[in-house]
């Protein structure tokens, strides 16, 4: 195991570039996982772990998870304690890191042929509602989910440890838009999900077994030719005063509604 020192060291520069910059992470093909049991997710599920990193604090309390990690990745670092938390993007940081090579997603979708039921998001920003929905999605069985371009990164750290490691192991996809995924699989019967009291309500709405649902932007919901191109538009009936939900929660109602 190297030891690392100096905040300038270029391995260093690079993980903070990777835990701040999405553009940086498609470039390079890496993201960052933290956290004891992420780790192990990303180990378990058959991430292409590039590096460990340890604290000082890591290497006397997590010895044997940090045994196996550094088994498998291709190189390992130690540093400080205080230089691991300058880098660090959690406030109580456990002191285990790994660098990640991006995971071929598309390739576990693809083997699903379309022929289960699905989520697909358009144009979700907030890291927090996307990490929730995958941990969501894949708690209650559904199949894949399929992000349009411009959704936030999945691989955003906020993302990656807000799925509990969902992201692993949940196929997903990423497609320029929404609409243009549904006009080429329409073996999917489609659904989107608005707020308008003439939808269909979803606890009256018969999810057939090759279905998908879209749910759109946290304050503007579905793009216009995303509603159009679903078979059917559907809402959650709410009596309360309030106009929407939250896109977290209101896709985790639906995703429930969906497998129950």
């Amino acid at each position: 195991m190297k030891h690392i020192t100096a905040k300038d060291n270029p391995f260093i520069k690079h993980i903070n570039k990777l835990i701040k910059s999405s553009k940086y992470r498609r470039e390079c093909g890496e993201f960052v996982a933290e956290g004891v049991r992420l780790c192990d997710d990303a180990l378990r599920s058959g991430a292409e772990i590039s590096a460990v990193v340890a604290s000082e604090f890591a290497l006397k309390k997590y010895s044997e998870e940090l045994e196996a990690l550094v088994e498998n990745a291709s190189d390992a670092y130690s540093v400080s304690n205080q230089l691991f938390a300058s880098f660090s993007d959690t406030k109580s940081p456990q002191g285990i890191l790994c660098v990640i090579k991006t995971l071929d997603k598309h390739s576990l979708f693809d083997k699903i042929k379309c022929n289960g039921k699905f989520i697909a998001l358009d144009n979700v920003q907030d890291p927090s509602n996307l990490g929730t929905i995958l941990r969501t999605a894949e708690a209650v069985g559904i199949d894949g989910v399929i992000l349009s371009h411009d959704c936030c990164d999945i691989y955003s750290p906020k993302v990656v440890r807000g799925s509990m490691g969902a992201v692993f192991r949940l196929p997903s996809m990423i497609t320029d838009t929404i609409s243009g995924f549904l006009k080429s699989h329409t073996e999917l019967f489609s659904f989107a999900a608005v707020v308008d009291s003439n939808a269909d309500s979803i606890v009256r709405t018969a999810f057939p077994k090759s279905c998908v649902v879209c749910v759109g932007n946290e304050g503007n919901g579905l793009k216009p030719e995303t509603v159009e191109a679903c078979c059917k538009a559907i809402t959650i009936p709410m009596i309360g005063r309030a106009e929407s939900l939250n896109a977290a929660v209101a896709a985790g109602i639906i995703m429930w509604e969906m497998m129950r």
